[in-house]
């Protein structure tokens, strides 16, 4: 674990289960559809049960499929946080994915911050089936996280399944939020 300070609010980088953290809010990497069958999306709907799958359909069913870059919310069933925001990231390759995913970030924070949350934590969204480098996403993430106008947000996880995706993602964000001291 390691823990970045962005004036009083706290940055954390851990490697662990998202299903199993005590947060307000939990990041799903989704797809546009909302069909949670496998990755980071599987394993919340096992953890929190069906209900986050029959909330997520009847959200497309209302509202259509989520734009790349966008967020639905749903509630956590038996999760220990409140809700889940299913943030849709892009396919690696996409010539506007480095934007979109920034603003999928960017969009989940947002909502965080309109249901009045204090704490989020995130996966490496996109870094999955869509295929983006563990690095990229890094740098995408740590420099939305940095540069974020926090309100009532106090603290942000980013939570790392496997020892390789954390070691690349400490790498960067090391750099990232150290350069601010220099």
């Amino acid at each position: 674990m390691k823990v970045y300070k962005v004036n009083d609010k706290s940055i954390v980088l851990i490697e662990g289960d998202i299903t199993e953290l005590e947060v307000d809010v939990i990041v799903n990497a989704a797809n546009p559809y909302l069909e949670h069958g496998g990755g980071v999306a599987l394993a919340i709907v096992r953890k929190g049960g069906y209900v986050i799958q029959e909330e997520s359909r009847e959200w497309v069913r209302r509202y259509g499929p989520i734009p790349v870059g966008g967020v639905a919310v749903t509630r956590a069933g038996k999760l220990k946080a409140k809700y889940v925001i299913h943030a849709v990231g892009p396919i690696y390759g996409d010539p506007e994915g480095d934007v979109k995913l920034a603003s999928a970030i960017k969009s989940a924070l947002d909502k965080a911050e309109e249901l009045n949350l204090s704490s989020i934590a995130f996966p490496a969204i996109s870094t999955g089936a869509y295929g983006y480098p563990y690095k990229v996403v890094a740098e995408i993430m740590a420099n939305t996280l940095k540069n974020y106008p926090y309100r009532n947000i106090k603290k942000v996880i980013v939570c790392l399944y496997g020892s390789t995706a954390y070691k690349e993602f400490l790498e960067v964000f090391d750099k990232v939020f150290t350069s601010s001291l220099t």
